[in-house]
């Protein structure tokens, strides 16, 4: 295939819309279902050269969910405790490396990934597949799938969902272009490779990083190379659990990716693990009461009596002081930035968020 129509480009009204290669070769990918978009097809290559270069850097398999051209999560396989488990809606599973990797990346931030384009590293399992399945997701791309993953994915949606094989083996050009108003930009890609050498400068009384939190931090570099400007990402255990993007401060990139790390960590209190969700509760509307349940909110919302549509009996109050106390558990984050931080209040603002490990250099965007 060396081109593909497609519905129309970014809105309806930006018509007519294709890719196809400018050298006239044939297009890396193969669309084995569904009729993938125009921000698809974007979400798509990106979080590919995502979860393709975390594998590179760390050796293992990644997965990345991608929503409006930014990375929503991303994870590389790092085996999750029984807690984690609980708080992904996976216990007592024994789960594959790839299908791992994927809980990691959905469920770190699941709001911003509900309707999201889902990359992974190596070939979708049975496993990984069936997870998906139950998620609100547009698409996916990966370099395979099994004969039942597919059958599992294509089912998926009325049938309609985006399956999209990529080429492992397809090298981009050096050189790439843009057009903005009739005008041709012109540049190299960005083909910087993140590796463990960028670590090596430790300009801190303390030299010591462990091998887990290098393995983050360069989740973390890597993860910001495909997010829009400014952009922050909180890095915890082999995940991404907040990332902050497309903001003109950096400030408030790092504030926004610091609250979603902290509701990453208080998803795991007692309390909300132990909530008493009526059995027939959507898993859309679960995600979003525990958000509310977590939030300042929740308090006037069960004065109102709204907590009987989703809980089998009121369920007890988690204060501010309990959720200071158990934020203060939270430690070993690393984080990373796509540029420097310009004041201190950023340092200030990551550190209430557990943040010990950061890069001395980001990587430089613009």
């Amino acid at each position: 295939m060396k081109e593909l129509s497609l519905k129309y480009g970014c809105n309806p009204n930006q018509k007519p819309s294709r890719i196809f290669m400018k050298n006239g070769s044939e297009l890396p990918i193969r669309i084995h279902n569904g009729n993938p978009g125009y921000i698809n097809l974007l979400d798509a290559f990106n979080s590919w050269q995502l979860v393709k270069e975390l594998k590179e850097a760390t050796g293992l398999p990644a997965a990345a969910s991608f929503k409006h051209v930014s990375p929503a999560g991303a994870a590389v396989a790092n085996p999750l405790d029984e807690e984690l488990k609980k708080v992904y809606f996976v216990e007592g599973m024994e789960l594959s490396p790839i299908a791992t990797a994927y809980v990691r990346a959905r469920g770190a931030d699941r709001m911003s990934s509900y309707g999201d384009f889902i990359a992974l590293s190596d070939i979708c399992d049975e496993q990984t597949a069936s997870f998906i399945s139950r998620e609100v997701s547009d698409g996916i791309i990966a370099p395979g799938y099994t004969e039942k993953a597919f059958e599992i994915l294509k089912n998926k949606r009325k049938g309609t969902y985006n399956v999209i094989e990529i080429d492992q083996s397809y090298i981009p050009e050096e050189i790439e272009t843009k057009d903005v108003y009739g005008i041709t930009f012109e540049q190299g890609r960005n083909n910087l490779k993140i590796t463990k050498e960028l670590l090596e400068e430790r300009p801190t009384d303390n030299k010591s990083i462990p091998e887990s939190a290098q393995i983050d931090l360069l989740i973390a570099l890597i993860t910001l190379k495909y997010t829009q400007s400014n952009s922050v990402c909180y890095v915890k255990d082999g995940q991404a659990i907040g990332i902050g993007a497309g903001q003109q401060s950096r400030i408030h990139c790092t504030r926004l990716a610091g609250n979603k790390a902290d509701v990453w960590f208080l998803r795991q209190h007692p309390k909300v693990l132990n909530l008493p969700f009526k059995a027939e509760i959507r898993r859309p509307d679960r995600d979003n009461t525990i958000d509310v349940y977590i939030s300042d909110d929740f308090e006037d919302v069960t004065n109102d009596g709204v907590w009987q549509q989703y809980f089998s009996e009121k369920p007890e109050l988690l204060t501010r002081d309990e959720k200071k106390e158990w934020l203060l558990k939270m430690t070993g984050v690393s984080l990373g930035s796509d540029a420097f931080f310009p004041f201190g209040d950023n340092i200030e603002r990551a550190s209430r968020s557990g943040v010990t490990y950061m890069p001395s250099q980001g990587v430089n965007k613009g």
